[in-house]
């Protein structure tokens, strides 16, 4: 189920770090802390890999997704989204 603004408000820190998945790939990383970063998981050349798309709020929900749309357009032409 795709998150909501509401749910990546309210999300806390806990004792350890967990996600809250969005869908393709797209995850939101709550810290100890109560720190909250846009994360985004792919595969290139048989790799797993993760690329940061920022902190939320700064990054909106609706912006992490179209960075998210982005980054896969970008896989899809065979960009490495990691490489330096």
């Amino acid at each position: 189920m795709p998150l909501t603004d509401i749910a990546c408000h309210a999300a806390k820190g806990r004792a350890s770090e967990y996600k809250l998945s969005d869908g393709g790939g797209l995850y939101l990383l709550v810290k100890p802390s109560g720190a909250r970063l846009w994360n985004q998981a792919y595969r290139f050349s048989g790799k797993q890999k993760k690329l940061s798309h920022g902190a939320y709020p700064s990054v909106p929900l609706v912006e992490a997704r179209r960075l998210r749309d982005e980054a896969k357009k970008l896989l899809a032409s065979g960009v490495d989204l990691g490489a330096n």
